[in-house]
């Protein structure tokens, strides 16, 4: 039995939209419905080195959903945060490692890369906020933040909406031209201001920023937002009167209030319980309702979760073992 080997371009050409959006949304469904298995995101720290390492498992089970799919799957990534990298040592920040394993014989079906997974997984989890959360003719978005993020987020949330039009906003002028070059023929793409990115139809922030960058009244007034950017404490792109003024749907409780787009208010004492509308889950298996014609801003508190990257490693690796893709090697010794 072989394990398959999926490098970055791997991923990238199997784990493909809409399929990797519907795979996360059925991931909320199942963690809504409790069934699956999240253990805490643990750390080991290194201050010697200026980084750390994360480990994020998870098991999920779709069966019991009404979102289409008939599967269960089992993983772990293996990530880190290194700021100094790219300086030090010419390596990226951020890389990940995804270990995807069958539940039933636990043999480990694929090892793949886990940076570009995590990359769009992200992108999904936006897409299925704004799938439940945005007006259903968003046909502007604004993207607030030009770094690789922002070609996922566009990616995936076109996946189900029909945009057009698309601002985006960034202070490295270059990084706005090559955003607009890269997608200049699909979309109607200009660089633009925060405000002029927060007044579309929907809104994806996806900056590391720790202090507050879009403004209260530059939001549409039925203008959805995904917050993607806040990923640890201190961490905060929104004005808290956006959040205290929209219908604010988390993707975990624990995770959002120690480090997502709510921590900083939260711990301040600005938001609590009562601000929070529910789960995107939630809203995914119709405990909660989505957008409705009273809503005015939504918003989406995004942290990450390994259900995510389970549900994407799944997509992922169904495909490429169809079509033959990735590189097959012995690492489990069979009797």
């Amino acid at each position: 039995m072989e394990t398959l080997l999926l490098d970055p371009d791997d991923v990238e050409a199997n784990a493909t939209y809409p399929e990797v959006i519907d795979a996360v949304e059925a991931a909320f469904a199942a963690y809504a419905l409790g069934d699956a298995i999240m253990p805490a995101k643990s750390y080991i720290d290194l201050p010697e080195y200026s980084g750390d390492f994360r480990s994020m498992p998870a098991y999920l089970d779709v069966r019991g959903t009404d979102v289409p799919g008939d599967w269960d799957a089992a993983g772990v990534k293996w990530v880190n945060a290194h700021p100094e990298n790219p300086s030090r040592h010419g390596l990226p920040t951020v890389m990940g490692t995804v270990i995807y394993s069958d539940p039933a014989t636990a043999v480990p079906l694929a090892i793949m890369d886990g940076t570009t997974l995590t990359r769009l997984r992200t992108g999904a989890a936006a897409a299925v906020a704004t799938r439940h959360l945005a007006i259903e003719d968003a046909r502007s978005l604004g993207i607030v933040g030009a770094g690789a993020q922002a070609s996922t987020q566009l990616a995936a949330i076109a996946a189900v909406r029909p945009i057009e039009t698309v601002v985006v906003a960034d202070r490295n002028e270059a990084k706005q031209r090559a955003f607009v070059e890269a997608h200049g023929g699909d979309f109607d793409v200009r660089a633009g201001s925060i405000e002029e990115a927060a007044a579309c139809d929907v809104l994806s922030t996806v900056t590391p920023v720790e202090s507050p960058i879009v403004p209260r009244d530059a939001v549409g007034d039925h203008t959805h937002v995904n917050a993607m950017g806040a990923d640890a404490a201190g961490k905060h792109e929104l004005d808290d009167r956006i959040l205290l003024d929209a219908k604010l749907v988390i993707d975990d409780y624990e995770q959002c209030v120690h480090s997502g787009e709510v921590n900083v208010p939260w711990s301040a004492g600005v938001l609590g319980d009562v601000d929070l509308y529910g789960t995107l889950g939630d809203v995914v298996v119709g405990e909660k309702d989505g957008r409705t014609e009273s809503d005015g801003i939504t918003v989406f508190d995004s942290t990450g979760l390994a259900i995510q990257d389970v549900a994407t490693a799944h997509v992922a690796y169904e495909h490429a073992s169809e079509h033959g893709e990735g590189v097959g090697f012995r690492l489990v010794d069979v009797e």
